[in-house]
Protein backbone atom coordinates (compact mmCIF):
# COMPACT_ATOMS: atom_id res chain seq x y z
CA UNK A 1 0.00 0.00 0.00
CA UNK A 2 1.30 3.37 -1.00
CA UNK A 3 0.43 6.74 1.40
CA UNK A 4 -2.11 9.42 -0.67
CA UNK A 5 -4.43 12.16 -0.02
CA UNK A 6 -8.05 11.51 -0.91
CA UNK A 7 -10.00 13.72 -2.79
CA UNK A 8 -11.22 15.60 -0.05
CA UNK A 9 -7.72 16.56 1.43
CA UNK A 10 -7.10 17.56 -2.44
CA UNK A 11 -10.14 19.88 -2.10
CA UNK A 12 -8.39 21.17 1.14
CA UNK A 13 -4.88 21.35 0.00
CA UNK A 14 -4.92 22.66 -2.91
CA UNK A 15 -6.15 26.06 -3.91
CA UNK A 16 -5.76 27.32 -7.56
CA UNK A 17 -4.32 30.73 -8.13
CA UNK A 18 -2.94 32.52 -11.36
CA UNK A 19 -0.44 34.45 -9.18
CA UNK A 20 0.65 33.68 -6.07
CA UNK A 21 2.16 35.66 -3.69
CA UNK A 22 4.13 34.54 -0.97
CA UNK A 23 5.88 36.92 1.45
CA UNK A 24 8.43 36.16 4.49
CA UNK A 25 6.91 38.41 7.06
CA UNK A 26 3.55 36.56 6.57
CA UNK A 27 5.38 33.06 6.61
CA UNK A 28 7.28 34.00 9.78
CA UNK A 29 4.32 35.79 11.97
CA UNK A 30 2.71 32.52 13.42
CA UNK A 31 5.90 31.19 14.32
CA UNK A 32 7.07 34.22 16.22
CA UNK A 33 4.09 33.86 18.72
CA UNK A 34 3.90 31.15 21.52
CA UNK A 35 3.69 28.30 19.87
CA UNK A 36 0.83 25.84 20.94
CA UNK A 37 1.04 21.99 21.72
CA UNK A 38 -0.37 19.42 19.20
CA UNK A 39 -2.08 17.13 21.02
CA UNK A 40 -0.20 13.23 20.76
CA UNK A 41 -1.54 10.69 18.06
CA UNK A 42 -2.15 13.07 15.27
CA UNK A 43 -1.39 12.22 11.67
CA UNK A 44 -0.72 13.73 8.79
CA UNK A 45 0.78 12.93 5.52
CA UNK A 46 1.73 14.62 1.93
CA UNK A 47 2.26 13.30 -1.88
CA UNK A 48 4.53 15.87 -3.52
CA UNK A 49 6.08 15.79 -7.09
CA UNK A 50 9.55 15.73 -8.91
CA UNK A 51 10.35 18.40 -10.81
CA UNK A 52 12.75 19.54 -13.60
CA UNK A 53 14.12 23.60 -13.39
CA UNK A 54 15.13 25.64 -15.88
CA UNK A 55 13.82 23.29 -18.93
CA UNK A 56 16.64 25.37 -20.84
CA UNK A 57 17.07 29.05 -20.63
CA UNK A 58 14.89 29.67 -17.88
CA UNK A 59 17.54 29.45 -15.36
CA UNK A 60 16.41 29.10 -11.50
CA UNK A 61 13.04 30.34 -12.57
CA UNK A 62 11.09 27.91 -14.82
CA UNK A 63 9.82 24.47 -13.79
CA UNK A 64 7.74 21.54 -14.61
CA UNK A 65 6.47 19.34 -12.18
CA UNK A 66 6.50 15.44 -12.81
CA UNK A 67 4.75 12.23 -12.50
CA UNK A 68 6.62 10.82 -10.09
CA UNK A 69 6.39 10.90 -6.52
CA UNK A 70 7.41 10.85 -2.57
CA UNK A 71 4.85 10.15 0.21
CA UNK A 72 5.46 11.29 3.51
CA UNK A 73 3.47 10.70 6.44
CA UNK A 74 4.14 12.70 10.19
CA UNK A 75 2.92 11.74 13.71
CA UNK A 76 2.87 13.01 16.90
CA UNK A 77 3.99 11.12 19.70
CA UNK A 78 4.90 12.34 23.46
CA UNK A 79 8.67 12.54 23.01
CA UNK A 80 11.54 11.73 20.94
CA UNK A 81 11.95 11.15 17.29
CA UNK A 82 12.10 8.58 14.73
CA UNK A 83 13.17 8.73 10.84
CA UNK A 84 11.86 6.33 9.11
CA UNK A 85 12.73 6.11 4.93
CA UNK A 86 12.20 3.54 2.05
CA UNK A 87 13.23 3.58 -1.62
CA UNK A 88 15.14 6.13 -2.60
CA UNK A 89 18.01 7.27 -0.14
CA UNK A 90 17.32 4.50 2.42
CA UNK A 91 20.52 3.67 4.22
CA UNK A 92 21.96 6.69 3.07
CA UNK A 93 20.08 9.78 4.05
CA UNK A 94 20.15 10.88 8.29
CA UNK A 95 17.82 9.30 10.41
CA UNK A 96 17.86 11.96 12.81
CA UNK A 97 17.18 15.95 13.39
CA UNK A 98 19.13 16.70 9.99
CA UNK A 99 16.76 14.87 7.73
CA UNK A 100 15.98 17.29 5.53
CA UNK A 101 11.86 16.41 6.21
CA UNK A 102 12.67 16.45 9.89
CA UNK A 103 13.61 20.18 8.87
CA UNK A 104 10.86 20.87 6.68
CA UNK A 105 8.55 19.92 9.42
CA UNK A 106 9.83 21.87 12.14
CA UNK A 107 9.64 24.94 10.03
CA UNK A 108 6.38 24.39 8.94
CA UNK A 109 5.14 23.80 12.85
CA UNK A 110 6.94 27.35 13.99
CA UNK A 111 5.44 29.10 10.70
CA UNK A 112 2.06 27.44 12.09
CA UNK A 113 2.87 28.37 15.41
CA UNK A 114 2.38 25.29 16.88
CA UNK A 115 4.76 22.01 18.27
CA UNK A 116 5.23 18.68 18.91
CA UNK A 117 6.77 17.16 21.79
CA UNK A 118 7.84 13.87 19.79
CA UNK A 119 7.72 12.74 16.16
CA UNK A 120 7.63 10.18 13.83
CA UNK A 121 8.66 10.65 9.83
CA UNK A 122 7.87 8.15 7.69
CA UNK A 123 9.35 8.74 3.97
CA UNK A 124 8.48 6.67 0.87
CA UNK A 125 10.21 8.06 -1.45
CA UNK A 126 10.62 7.18 -5.46
CA UNK A 127 12.13 10.79 -6.75
CA UNK A 128 15.84 9.70 -7.14
CA UNK A 129 18.23 11.51 -5.30
CA UNK A 130 21.04 13.49 -6.90
CA UNK A 131 19.99 13.34 -10.25
CA UNK A 132 18.64 16.88 -11.33
CA UNK A 133 14.87 15.60 -10.67
CA UNK A 134 13.64 17.93 -7.34
CA UNK A 135 14.29 15.78 -4.19
CA UNK A 136 15.36 18.33 -2.25
CA UNK A 137 12.32 20.69 -3.12
CA UNK A 138 9.98 17.42 -2.58
CA UNK A 139 11.75 16.44 0.77
CA UNK A 140 10.77 20.45 2.27
CA UNK A 141 7.84 20.91 0.19
CA UNK A 142 6.37 17.42 1.42
CA UNK A 143 7.68 17.86 5.11
CA UNK A 144 5.63 21.42 5.14
CA UNK A 145 2.76 20.21 3.54
CA UNK A 146 2.36 17.16 5.83
CA UNK A 147 2.25 19.65 8.81
CA UNK A 148 -0.89 20.82 7.16
CA UNK A 149 -2.49 17.32 7.80
CA UNK A 150 -2.08 18.01 11.10
CA UNK A 151 -2.46 21.41 12.00
CA UNK A 152 -5.74 20.50 10.24
CA UNK A 153 -7.59 18.42 12.88
CA UNK A 154 -6.79 21.82 15.26
CA UNK A 155 -7.81 25.21 15.24
CA UNK A 156 -4.92 26.82 13.90
CA UNK A 157 -4.95 27.46 10.03
CA UNK A 158 -3.10 25.39 7.21
CA UNK A 159 0.01 27.13 5.66
CA UNK A 160 -0.81 28.56 2.34
CA UNK A 161 0.36 27.98 -1.04
CA UNK A 162 1.97 31.41 -0.72
CA UNK A 163 3.58 30.39 2.52
CA UNK A 164 4.51 27.00 1.11
CA UNK A 165 6.28 28.44 -1.68
CA UNK A 166 8.19 30.83 0.44
CA UNK A 167 9.44 28.62 3.22
CA UNK A 168 10.60 26.12 0.75
CA UNK A 169 12.09 28.62 -1.46
CA UNK A 170 13.94 29.69 1.20
CA UNK A 171 15.35 26.37 2.10
CA UNK A 172 16.45 25.50 -1.60
CA UNK A 173 17.91 29.35 -2.37
CA UNK A 174 15.40 29.68 -5.20
CA UNK A 175 11.75 28.88 -6.66
CA UNK A 176 11.52 27.30 -9.60
CA UNK A 177 11.43 23.39 -7.94
CA UNK A 178 9.70 24.38 -4.99
CA UNK A 179 6.73 26.20 -7.03
CA UNK A 180 6.57 23.64 -9.49
CA UNK A 181 6.17 21.43 -6.21
CA UNK A 182 3.38 23.41 -4.68
CA UNK A 183 1.75 24.12 -7.70
CA UNK A 184 1.92 21.50 -10.19
CA UNK A 185 2.72 21.32 -13.89
CA UNK A 186 4.58 24.23 -15.32
CA UNK A 187 5.73 27.41 -13.46
CA UNK A 188 7.33 31.02 -14.12
CA UNK A 189 8.72 31.77 -10.77
CA UNK A 190 10.84 34.98 -9.77
CA UNK A 191 12.61 36.07 -6.91
CA UNK A 192 12.14 39.96 -5.04
CA UNK A 193 14.50 40.90 -3.66
CA UNK A 194 14.09 44.35 -2.49
CA UNK A 195 13.18 43.86 1.07
CA UNK A 196 14.84 42.65 3.72
CA UNK A 197 14.44 39.10 3.33
CA UNK A 198 13.96 37.85 -0.18
CA UNK A 199 10.47 36.90 -1.32
CA UNK A 200 9.68 34.13 -3.47
CA UNK A 201 6.40 34.62 -6.06
CA UNK A 202 5.20 32.09 -9.27
CA UNK A 203 2.87 31.74 -11.23
CA UNK A 204 1.35 28.85 -13.35
CA UNK A 205 0.82 27.93 -16.91
CA UNK A 206 -1.71 25.60 -18.59
CA UNK A 207 0.58 23.49 -20.51
CA UNK A 208 -0.20 22.42 -23.97
CA UNK A 209 -2.05 18.99 -23.90
CA UNK A 210 -0.14 17.70 -27.14
CA UNK A 211 3.03 18.11 -25.06
CA UNK A 212 4.55 14.63 -24.47
CA UNK A 213 7.23 14.14 -21.60
CA UNK A 214 10.06 12.07 -21.00
CA UNK A 215 12.68 11.53 -18.22
CA UNK A 216 16.01 10.19 -18.96
CA UNK A 217 17.96 9.66 -16.02
CA UNK A 218 21.30 7.77 -15.77
CA UNK A 219 23.03 5.79 -12.99
CA UNK A 220 25.65 8.18 -12.55
CA UNK A 221 24.71 10.94 -9.55
CA UNK A 222 25.72 15.12 -9.39
CA UNK A 223 25.12 17.93 -6.67
CA UNK A 224 23.61 21.07 -7.61
CA UNK A 225 26.65 22.64 -5.62
CA UNK A 226 29.21 20.89 -7.80
CA UNK A 227 27.62 22.13 -10.56
CA UNK A 228 27.09 25.42 -9.83
CA UNK A 229 30.42 25.94 -9.38
CA UNK A 230 30.88 25.42 -13.39
CA UNK A 231 29.15 28.39 -13.97
CA UNK A 232 31.05 31.99 -14.87
CA UNK A 233 30.44 34.75 -12.31
CA UNK A 234 29.47 37.15 -15.50
CA UNK A 235 27.46 36.63 -18.32
CA UNK A 236 28.05 38.85 -21.63
CA UNK A 237 25.15 40.71 -23.11
CA UNK A 238 24.67 38.52 -26.32
CA UNK A 239 24.33 35.23 -23.98
CA UNK A 240 21.64 36.95 -21.69
CA UNK A 241 20.02 38.10 -24.84
CA UNK A 242 19.89 35.03 -26.23
CA UNK A 243 18.49 33.51 -23.27
CA UNK A 244 15.96 35.99 -22.05
CA UNK A 245 14.94 35.64 -26.19
CA UNK A 246 14.44 31.96 -25.04
CA UNK A 247 13.07 32.20 -21.92
CA UNK A 248 10.51 34.60 -23.36
CA UNK A 249 9.33 31.82 -26.19
CA UNK A 250 9.87 28.95 -24.14
CA UNK A 251 6.40 30.09 -22.22
CA UNK A 252 4.93 30.37 -25.38
CA UNK A 253 5.90 27.13 -26.61
CA UNK A 254 5.01 25.43 -23.36
CA UNK A 255 1.36 26.94 -23.23
CA UNK A 256 0.43 27.88 -27.20
CA UNK A 257 3.21 26.76 -29.78
CA UNK A 258 4.77 23.39 -28.91
CA UNK A 259 6.24 23.21 -32.44
CA UNK A 260 8.89 26.18 -31.08
CA UNK A 261 10.07 23.62 -28.46
CA UNK A 262 13.27 23.08 -30.00
CA UNK A 263 14.64 26.37 -30.66
CA UNK A 264 12.79 27.69 -26.98
CA UNK A 265 15.08 25.24 -24.89
CA UNK A 266 18.24 26.32 -26.41
CA UNK A 267 20.87 27.85 -23.51
CA UNK A 268 24.16 29.12 -23.15
CA UNK A 269 24.21 30.17 -20.17
CA UNK A 270 24.47 27.19 -17.95
CA UNK A 271 23.84 23.55 -19.63
CA UNK A 272 27.47 24.38 -22.30
CA UNK A 273 29.64 24.56 -18.99
CA UNK A 274 28.52 21.81 -17.09
CA UNK A 275 28.67 19.48 -19.89
CA UNK A 276 31.90 18.42 -18.89
CA UNK A 277 30.79 17.24 -15.57
CA UNK A 278 28.14 14.59 -17.42
CA UNK A 279 29.70 13.80 -20.77
CA UNK A 280 27.17 10.82 -20.79
CA UNK A 281 24.15 12.78 -20.70
CA UNK A 282 25.76 15.94 -22.55
CA UNK A 283 26.26 13.55 -25.16
CA UNK A 284 22.83 12.22 -25.27
CA UNK A 285 21.62 15.93 -25.04
CA UNK A 286 23.04 16.55 -28.52
CA UNK A 287 21.71 13.67 -30.14
CA UNK A 288 18.44 14.23 -29.16
CA UNK A 289 18.05 17.68 -30.35
CA UNK A 290 19.64 16.31 -33.55
CA UNK A 291 16.65 13.85 -33.57
CA UNK A 292 14.95 17.00 -33.31
CA UNK A 293 13.85 16.44 -29.80
CA UNK A 294 13.28 19.59 -27.60
CA UNK A 295 15.70 18.42 -24.77
CA UNK A 296 17.23 20.25 -21.47
CA UNK A 297 19.19 19.15 -18.46
CA UNK A 298 16.42 18.30 -15.59
CA UNK A 299 17.97 21.13 -13.30
CA UNK A 300 21.51 20.66 -12.68
CA UNK A 301 21.34 17.22 -14.30
CA UNK A 302 22.81 14.78 -15.05
CA UNK A 303 18.86 13.38 -15.90
CA UNK A 304 17.96 15.03 -19.24
CA UNK A 305 13.77 16.03 -19.64
CA UNK A 306 12.41 15.96 -23.04
CA UNK A 307 9.57 17.21 -24.56
CA UNK A 308 8.14 16.30 -27.62
CA UNK A 309 4.60 16.36 -29.33
CA UNK A 310 5.38 13.12 -30.54
CA UNK A 311 4.01 9.90 -28.58
CA UNK A 312 7.25 7.82 -28.42
CA UNK A 313 11.23 9.33 -28.69
CA UNK A 314 13.24 7.94 -31.80
CA UNK A 315 14.55 4.60 -32.01
CA UNK A 316 18.17 5.81 -31.80
CA UNK A 317 17.81 7.74 -28.81
CA UNK A 318 16.17 4.73 -27.42
CA UNK A 319 19.19 2.81 -28.33
CA UNK A 320 21.38 5.41 -27.04
CA UNK A 321 19.84 5.12 -23.68
CA UNK A 322 19.98 1.81 -23.24
CA UNK A 323 23.50 1.35 -24.35
CA UNK A 324 24.70 4.27 -21.80
CA UNK A 325 22.42 3.08 -18.70
CA UNK A 326 19.84 5.91 -18.72
CA UNK A 327 15.99 5.00 -17.57
CA UNK A 328 13.61 6.22 -19.89
CA UNK A 329 10.40 6.76 -18.26
CA UNK A 330 7.38 8.66 -20.59
CA UNK A 331 6.15 11.08 -17.85
CA UNK A 332 2.81 13.28 -17.35
CA UNK A 333 2.91 16.78 -15.71
CA UNK A 334 2.90 16.51 -12.03
CA UNK A 335 0.03 17.71 -9.50
CA UNK A 336 0.74 19.99 -7.00
CA UNK A 337 1.37 18.51 -3.59
CA UNK A 338 -1.51 17.15 -2.01
CA UNK A 339 -2.08 16.69 1.75
CA UNK A 340 -4.58 15.22 4.30
CA UNK A 341 -4.76 15.23 7.80
CA UNK A 342 -4.34 11.57 8.88
CA UNK A 343 -3.39 8.34 6.26
CA UNK A 344 -5.07 7.52 3.35
CA UNK A 345 -4.13 4.88 0.70
CA UNK A 346 -2.98 5.65 -3.08
CA UNK A 347 -3.57 2.72 -5.23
Amino acid sequence: MAFASAAESDEAGRHSSDLVFANAAESSAAGAALARPLPVGLVGSAVVSASSANLGPGFDSLGLALSLVDEIVVETTESGLRVEVEGEGAGQVPLNADHLVVRAVHRGLEAAGVSASGLVVRCRNYIPHSRGLGSSAAAVVGGLAAVNGLVAQTDSEPLSEAQLIQLSSEFEGHPDNAAAAVLGGAVVSWTDATRDRPRYLAAPLQLHPDIHLFSLIPDVRSSTAETRVLLPVQVTHEDARFNISRAALLVVALTQRPDLLLAATEDVLHQPQRAPAMPASAEYLRLLRRLNVATALSGAGPALIALTTEPELPPEAMGYGAANGFKIAAMTAGEGVRWSPGLTVRD
